[in-house]
């Protein structure tokens, strides 16, 4: 059973720290995205989705050439003491990267169908902008928030090419479930190969039942939210 739990649980382990990045990184992107502009804001928002459309393995080897041991900032990183080649730190870096845009064109979404009355409403109570954005912004956008970082946690968990060419394939450090997978069929191990696909296809469905049962959860109404008094806790300037 260790060739299964090992794996799973390693991915899991880089899944959930890549969601989490995720969830500050692409829920601040898409917020500065929803709310700028400008001219060059379709091109930030091109780039920034790039990884989803680019194959995985173009992505590995640009994270070489970036982080690599002799990269742009891979020296830079060594003299720091940070190695991410061949580490569950790259295989996590992998998978944000390639489940960030996951997160930014769901959250992009919900920002912007913030009814911009309730926001103008805040600022006339006198709510500051921070207050604005977790009393108000936040709490409004948060289905469509939820429901992309759902499906990068499970982008980030079968996340194969990418995580291959940066952590490798190391059992017991790097090997997640998706290389794993491969590895066994490789080696003809079928009765391996076959548990780790039931294994990963019963995480995936118990992750997109969760997600059914959570992201209506977290819906609201905004006339609900304004009614709640989310804007009346605050006192209107003098």
């Amino acid at each position: 059973m260790d060739a299964v739990w090992v794996p799973l649980l390693l991915s899991l382990k880089v899944a959930g720290w890549a969601t989490a990045l995720n969830a500050v990184l692409g829920v601040a992107a898409a917020y500065a995205l929803a709310r700028w502009r400008s001219p060059a804001r379709d091109v930030v928002d091109a780039v920034l989705t790039l990884p989803l459309v680019l194959p995985p393995t173009v992505l590995g080897y640009y994270l070489l050439v970036l982080v690599g041991r002799r990269g742009v900032f891979g020296e830079w990183l060594g003299k720091l003491g940070i190695e991410l080649v061949f580490t569950w730190q790259g295989a996590v870096l992998a998978s944000t990267i390639v489940a960030f845009p996951l997160v930014l064109k769901s959250a992009r979404a919900a920002f912007d169908g913030v009814d911009h009355q309730l926001e103008n409403a805040a600022r006339v109570l006198g709510v500051p902008e921070a207050g604005i954005f977790f009393r108000v912004t936040l709490p409004l956008a948060a289905r469509g928030i939820v429901a992309g970082v759902l499906l990068a946690f499970a982008r980030a968990l079968g996340e194969f090419g990418a995580t291959l060419m940066i952590a490798g394939n190391l059992p017991g450090r790097t090997q997640t479930l998706s290389v794993a997978i491969y590895e066994a069929v490789q080696a003809g191990d079928d009765n391996t190969a076959n548990l780790l696909v039931l294994v990963t296809s019963v995480t995936c469905i118990v992750l997109l039942v969760v997600a059914g049962r959570l992201v209506p959860a977290t819906a609201r109404n905004p006339a609900e939210i304004y009614e709640r008094g989310r804007l009346r806790r605050t006192r209107p300037v003098q």
